[in-house]
């Protein structure tokens, strides 16, 4: 059974989500029980009061860097069919968490005008003061960055209290801990230790964007039911960054 909800420490968050948090580990495109415990989450979150836009990978259809390299694709254009990968899981997304009773809208950093608005700064901030969710796709807009960078790049834009990753795994350890088992997992940790230690947590630039921007970041398992309520109710869940 999922938690029942408390009282929410943070008034607006930036979710990112990578693209397999739809689909199971090493599965392919949308499938319908990640999509539908994603959006109850998302939907619990908004019921909590917290104003809540959300940044969604598309690792589940495409990888810029892979088809550079396997299919010889120039990367430039590569990184563009990914941005065009998170729109799918956007408007699926949309469409779940509305038919569970939340508002939300899709904005996109890339001209979709048929299925999306275009991501205003303002116009976004409006959506979140009204109460709808939105949902952040299409990265940037720009082609070498990964869905990290405009994670960190919106919750700047918007004034995030916090940058929530959620991923596949619960923490930030100080090394790969299925290569290693004595690898320790972080409970807190500062950005400059992220640097010195080269914690692998997001790309760099988002990490410099987050520490300069003075934003708290908080990396936790998305699979684990619940997990998104905890991280707003201040439960120690996962790993946090602090400036």
């Amino acid at each position: 059974m999922p938690p029942t909800m408390g009282e929410a420490v943070y008034k607006r968050v930036l979710l990112k989500i990578s693209g397999e948090g739809f689909c199971h580990e090493g599965g392919f495109g949308i499938e319908a029980p990640e999509l539908e415990q994603i959006a109850r989450e998302c939907v619990d979150v908004c019921k909590m009061g917290v104003q809540l836009a959300v940044v969604v990978g598309g690792g589940n259809f495409i990888r810029g860097a892979k088809l550079e390299n396997d299919l010889h694709i120039p990367r430039a254009t590569a990184d563009y069919m990914g941005m065009m990968a998170t729109v799918l899981n956007a408007i699926a997304l949309q469409e779940t968490m509305e038919r569970l009773g939340q508002p939300t809208r899709v904005m996109s950093a890339i001209s979709i005008y048929n299925v999306a608005e275009p991501f205003i700064r303002r116009r976004a901030v409006r959506h979140l003061e009204k109460g709808r969710a939105i949902i952040l796709a299409a990265g940037s807009g720009n082609p070498y960055f990964t869905t990290d960078t405009p994670a960190a790049l919106r919750a700047a834009e918007i004034h995030a209290d916090v940058l929530l990753k959620a991923t596949k795994v619960d923490g930030i350890y100080s090394a790969d801990p299925k290569k290693d088992p004595n690898a320790k997992r972080y409970t807190e940790v500062s950005y400059e230790q992220v640097h010195r230690d080269q914690l692998r947590v997001m790309d760099l630039t988002a990490i410099t964007l987050c520490m300069e921007r003075k934003i708290p970041l908080v990396v936790f398992n998305l699979k684990k039911q619940g997990n998104i309520a905890r991280v707003m109710r201040g439960e120690a869940v996962g790993t946090k960054i602090h400036p």
